[in-house]
């Protein structure tokens, strides 16, 4: 199963690339200076080693970096919230590829966007497609993806520092939906387009704690879902190994059968 999923990694470019059997989508922001993190973060940095024709005459370029765990399309380990639970290195594989689904709550979100992704849209959806399969994949489009690197849009204000998290306006997962998929669907990760999988008005990351307390990754800052059909399709998520890491940046990809 695994090896099936790899194959597909080939020919990868312009967000969508195809096989013979599979349409591939890039879900990843690129890291760059205009990465978006937490208004504590410092943001991206890349600095060039080298870049050049070497005396022997041959061109050589290496670079370094240097990121916080949790900023631009990224996994959030179920340790960041929880005590005890698996690092980003222990997650189990099972979790990061997997079938997937698509809830899109864009149109209530673009309503209010602190709106909270509740019980009632993921039974919505569960009408219309049946009921979500234990261990799947489950992304939320709440729309945000499309301000992103836009910091005020995206996260409601540009500043930084502490006093900027009080500013924080963006969708996220209500803590009740969160404890209803946890305890009655068993997701195998749980994706969303914005910042963080609380709302940015949270103040406690319930659905961060009961989510986590559960063993279920999150993956955040998630792009390009307005790609993906609400099912039949598969994802692959494959965040840095840190080790005894609480996050990491992650490589995301959806796999489409065509």
């Amino acid at each position: 199963m695994k090896n099936y999923f790899l194959t597909s990694f080939l020919l990868v470019s312009c967000g969508m690339a195809q096989t013979p059997s599979r349409i591939i989508i890039d879900l990843t922001h690129p890291f760059s200076d205009r990465t978006i993190y937490w208004p504590t973060e410092e943001g991206f940095r890349l600095q060039v080693q080298a870049a050049g024709m070497t005396e022997k005459g041959y061109y050589y370029a290496a670079n370094s970096f240097c990121a916080a765990e949790h900023g631009g399309t990224h996994i959030d380990a179920p340790v960041h919230f929880a005590q005890g639970k698996a690092t980003v290195d222990q997650i189990p594989l099972e979790r990061l590829i997997a079938p997937a689904i698509l809830v899109d709550i864009q149109d209530r979100a673009a309503q209010d966007r602190d709106y909270q992704v509740s019980i009632q849209d993921l039974t919505r959806w569960e009408e219309k497609n049946g009921r979500i399969p234990d261990h799947t994949i489950v992304m939320l489009r709440t729309g945000w993806g499309k301000f992103y690197p836009d910091r005020r849009k995206y996260l409601g204000t540009e500043r930084r520092g502490t006093g900027a998290i009080a500013e924080l306006h963006f969708p996220g997962l209500d803590p009740a939906a969160a404890r209803w998929l946890a305890e009655n669907r068993g997701p195998a990760a749980v994706g969303i387009d914005t910042a963080s999988i609380d709302r940015g008005q949270s103040t406690l990351f319930e659905s961060h704690q009961t989510l986590f307390r559960a063993g279920i990754p999150a993956f955040e800052n998630v792009a390009g879902l307005e790609q993906l059909p609400e099912k039949n399709f598969q994802v692959i998520a494959l965040p840095m190994k840190i080790q005894g890491g609480s996050g990491g940046p992650l490589r995301i990809v959806a796999l489409l059968d065509r």
